[in-house]
């Protein structure tokens, strides 16, 4: 699974991203202070089921505190985009195609109206945040149609002669976007387009681009610098304006501020909690006693989390429906080197017990026998439904 994290300059991306990875990436208040993307896993947060069978767990991925697992999943900070990206602009063609492969956005914006639409600082307030929404929307839009645009009239007409089933053929052609046959068929459905794709307009390809856009890269805003006094207003009028959309009020700077100080054990935070607890306060310094005492009162007393895990969970488990299954036996929980509980699985929405199985190994999938749900000691099948905060033993033949 992939997130990319995307949005114009300067509007906090690289903040958000090293936020959710402490992995070292450059923070510049300019324009296109990333050029290549940013690469780093970052985790979602979701109860263990330590909690359920009473034991402690060990990870070997990820990690767990106080009965929270949290659950590794790659991101992606994209440079920022600008207005006429798909054009081009401020290399936008090769940043829209970093891309492709993600499988839900997070769109960061400055909720404050402190950026322009070029990424350049202005006065907090003066500035739309709506537009970047508009914006956004657009460029990946024109993004899908240019590149269904280009090859368009030679496929459409190779595989009308041919007589090839056009929704193979599209899922085929563009399936590096992350579009299976099913989207497709809806998109085709919705606005009643005809199998015979050499007749459809460019009106026809837009729409159904614009479409498989929307349904294939799945969008959370990332409502950034909402500590500041112009963000609350902006932030009501966004979630007026955009419904569809889910909008977090977020503080990344103050969420990499709390990561940075619990990685140095200055303090005691779980990544999405509302508070956090001072551990070691004669090491801190009168800066950083009065930067922890800004977040505690000013940002998570007022959004009730800096927003960051928040906007994590929401791609992963609101926009994309998956959901946690972990590994674990009838007799033990444990594997061969003794850790307990030590995978934590993400599966998309339906997946079945056979999906599980071939997520350990294809053998498992020919050899398999029966599974068993250890939490309710019943022996399921292989096309039984797997559903969120599963355990699951499986029985193979040799």
């Amino acid at each position: 699974m992939l997130i990319g994290i995307v949005g114009k300059a300067n509007v906090g991306k690289s903040t958000f991203f090293k936020a959710a990875t402490l992995s070292e990436v450059e923070i510049a208040n300019y324009p296109f202070a990333t050029i290549e993307p940013n690469s780093g896993m970052g985790f979602v947060r979701h109860e263990c089921v330590e909690k359920f069978f009473k034991v402690k767990c060990n990870p070997k991925h990820g990690f767990c505190i106080n009965g929270e697992r949290f659950i590794s999943v790659k991101l992606l900070d994209v440079a920022g985009l600008v207005p006429g990206a798909h054009e081009g602009k401020g290399m936008g063609n090769k940043f829209l195609d970093d891309l492709s492969s993600a499988d839900v956005l997070i769109h960061v914006i400055d909720a404050a109206g402190s950026t322009n639409e070029k990424g350049e600082p202005v006065k907090a307030g003066s500035y739309d945040p709506a537009n970047d929404v508009k914006f956004l929307e657009v460029e990946l839009d024109m993004w899908f149609f240019g590149m269904m645009k280009k090859v368009w009239a030679k496929f459409s007409k190779v595989i009308t002669m041919e007589h090839k089933d056009s929704v193979k053929a599209i899922h085929k052609q563009f399936s590096g976007l992350k579009i299976n046959e099913t989207m497709i068929h809806k998109a085709m459905r919705k606005f009643g387009l005809n199998s015979d794709i050499s007749k459809w307009t460019d009106i026809d390809l837009k729409a159904f681009a614009s479409e498989l856009r929307q349904v294939s890269k799945p969008m959370v805003i990332a409502a950034n610098k909402a500590d500041l006094p112009t963000a609350k207003d902006n932030i009501k009028k966004l979630k007026k304006q955009f419904p569809s959309y889910k909008i977090i009020p977020c503080s990344s700077e103050s969420e990499l501020a709390l990561r940075e100080a619990a990685k140095h054990e200055l303090i005691e935070y779980v990544p999405g909690n509302k508070d956090f607890k001072i551990l070691k306060t004669g090491k801190l310094s009168d800066k950083q006693k009065k930067a922890l005492d800004f977040i505690k009162t000013k940002v998570l007393k007022t959004l009730g989390a800096t927003g960051v895990q928040q906007c994590l969970n929401t791609a992963v488990f609101d926009e994309l429906k998956y959901f946690v299954v972990f590994p674990g036996g009838m007799k033990k929980l444990g594997d061969s080197k003794g850790n307990i509980l030590p995978d934590a699985w993400l599966f998309p929405q339906n997946s079945t017990v056979l999906d599980f199985a071939r997520h350990i190994h294809e053998d498992f999938v020919k050899n398999f026998v029966t599974a068993y749900d250890v939490k309710t000691k019943r022996p399921i099948g292989k096309d039984h439904v797997l559903k969120d905060g599963d355990v699951i033993e499986l029985v193979c033949g040799k």
